[in-house]
């Protein structure tokens, strides 16, 4: 079974997929977002991108929110 990712881990992910969200365009590739836009704040390579951008946050913060009240 896969380790759950903890808060902090989330949180960085969400701002990483709000800044991919916020310059992705139809003409703009992932590698140009990536290298001009997130790797001068977050330092990740593509495969990490990928694993962020497929991460379903929204769930898992409310997952985690829930978790964390009980």
């Amino acid at each position: 079974m896969q380790k759950p990712l903890q808060l902090n881990t989330l949180l960085r992910y969400k701002i990483i997929r709000d800044i991919y969200l916020q310059y992705k365009t139809e003409d703009i590739p992932d590698s140009v977002i990536l290298r001009k836009y997130i790797r001068p704040r977050f330092p990740i390579s593509r495969g990490t991108l990928n694993t962020v951008l497929s991460t379903p946050i929204d769930k898992l913060l409310s997952e985690l929110g829930d978790y964390q009240q009980s």
